[in-house]
């Protein structure tokens, strides 16, 4: 089993961090993890993306070609990588920031308005978690409790424990969010 993600969206999105967890998340699991940031040289308000590659064997290449899984934040990273999405594949569509609907009638569409749910919990950073959680589902190979685990760890000590705690309420809402299609 072989699976890879594209986490793409905006600079200050936090879409690098997304990958993290979820990498950090499939090595907690157990399994061969690859990591490939991709960033503009803009601080905020440039492109942003990042690879994952989670498999049981040990990995040939880090570049995801063609991902089982896209999170497209925003309009620009859907435009850019729906077309490479594997074949019965899952996108994860941001819908508080795309309004289009997807191009492809091979791959499932998960619209999740994750801006919007980031400001019904009070906290518009969290937007990026809500989105993992609906890519975790997507992807069904790690459990929830792993990812949250690995949210924990890597948002680090300078998180209090209200900030991992409004994540993790960010990142199950995601999961919870409309089932795949």
């Amino acid at each position: 089993m072989e699976r890879a993600v594209v986490c793409a969206g905006f600079g200050g999105q936090g879409v690098l961090l997304a990958g993290k967890i979820l990498a950090r998340a499939g090595m907690e699991a157990g399994l061969d993890v690859t990591w490939l940031p991709s960033y503009g040289p803009e601080m905020r308000g440039g492109t942003a993306n990042c690879t994952v590659v989670l498999s049981d064997e040990p990995i040939g290449s880090p570049i995801g070609e063609n991902p089982d899984v896209l999170l497209a934040m925003n309009g620009p990273s859907l435009d850019r990588f729906e077309p490479r999405v594997a074949e019965g594949g899952a996108i994860v569509v941001n819908r508080s920031l795309i309004e289009r609907d997807l191009t492809r009638k091979d791959v499932r569409g998960i619209f999740v308005a994750a801006n919007d749910v980031a400001r019904e919990l009070g906290e518009p950073r969290v937007a990026n978690m809500i989105a993992l959680g609906a890519v975790v589902r997507a992807l069904g190979i790690l459990p929830l409790e792993t990812v949250a685990k690995a949210m924990a760890v890597e948002l680090g000590a300078k998180a209090r424990e209200r900030l991992i705690e409004l994540n993790r309420e960010a990142l199950e809402r995601g999961y919870a969010a409309e089932p795949p299609r």
